[in-house]
């Protein structure tokens, strides 16, 4: 979990690999979904550009869809969800570990003006603010919802990526000795 820009992503695909499992990003899913010609995919686009969040069942929906798919079945990566306070707790599955990649509003700004790769459409300057205002009201909870579950590790995402990956690799680690002790 993290705002935009703070390396999810990156390192979402990076543990993914290392782990041999699939990868889901509700972003990534949304944005494909909204090339789409259909009714569906018109509306993500619109709410995507704006800035604004899908909305909660429907986001929900899409994810359990996903996930019902044999090759989640082994386990998964996500990056993106749960976003709401309702998310979290609809959400049915069991979660091993919450990772916050944790920056500034002000790197996270800097982080999306500066990618190598093409601007995105959901990635206007309005778009982008209006997402990290979102992410601090309505996803900040869900924070506090997986500390109190003792589940949630906070990673200074502002640090060179390999060094966020070791901070990454060592949380998961000890899921790994936790397990084994049980």
């Amino acid at each position: 979990m993290g705002i935009q820009g703070s390396g999810k992503s990156t390192q979402g695909v990076k543990l993914a690999k290392k782990f041999g499992l699939q990868y889901l990003s509700t972003g990534h899913i949304f944005r494909d979904m909204a090339q789409t010609k259909s009714k569906l995919g018109r509306y993500l686009k619109e709410t995507m550009a704006a800035g604004l969040l899908i909305p909660d069942k429907k986001t929900i929906e899409i994810v359990e869809e996903y996930l019902a798919r044999p090759e989640y079945k082994k386990g998964y990566i996500m990056d993106g969800f749960p976003r709401t306070i309702f998310q979290a707790e609809q959400f049915k599955h069991k979660l091993d570990l919450v990772i916050y990649l944790n920056v500034t509003d002000k790197e996270a700004l800097w982080r999306i003006s500066y990618r190598n790769d093409v601007l995105r459409d959901d990635e206007t300057v309005i778009a982008v603010r209006k997402r990290i205002e979102l992410f601090h009201k309505v996803t900040k909870p869900v924070l506090l919802f997986y500390r109190r579950r003792k589940i949630l590790v906070e990673v200074d995402g502002e640090q060179p990526k390999a060094k966020v990956s070791e901070e990454i690799m060592q949380q998961v680690a000890k899921i790994k000795v936790n397990r084994k002790n049980t």
